[in-house]
């Protein structure tokens, strides 16, 4: 393929640009609730990995397409671990703290579906930048 000028090179940048963002995103962009495992050693060592194979699981069979799960490196509270931020848009982030592989189906029912957090493995954090 010759590209013939600058307008034609941009237009081919623009398309392939928004097949990234689609395979990225998916059509729900913006849209997508995020639940972040800390992943890091300690998590791994307090059961972090379990706790993010349950979350993609869990989700996969309740066949609920609006939500990513990431893994995270150190989210900071060690004695807290397994760790799981959820971001809501449009709402400020929950952390929750000590989520075993038992506890992901009650945080995937409450919150995620009924939009309800789980006060019981809510660790107060504040997210405000002074």
């Amino acid at each position: 393929m010759k590209i013939k000028s600058l307008e034609e090179l941009r237009k081919i940048r623009e398309e392939s640009l928004d097949k990234v963002n689609l395979r990225e995103h998916g059509e729900t962009a913006g849209k997508e609730i995020e639940i972040l495992v800390g992943m890091a050693t300690c998590g791994i060592s307090s059961g972090a990995r379990e706790t993010l194979n349950e979350f993609v699981d869990e989700i996969a069979k309740e066949k609920i397409d609006n939500v990513k799960v990431i893994p995270v490196g150190c989210i900071g509270y060690c004695h807290s671990e397994p760790t799981v931020q959820i971001n809501v848009p449009g709402k400020k982030p929950v952390f929750y703290g000590n989520v075993k592989k038992n506890r992901v189906r009650e945080i995937v029912e409450k919150h995620i579906k009924g939009g309800k957090i789980v006060e019981s493995l809510v660790l107060h954090v504040d997210f405000e930048r002074v």
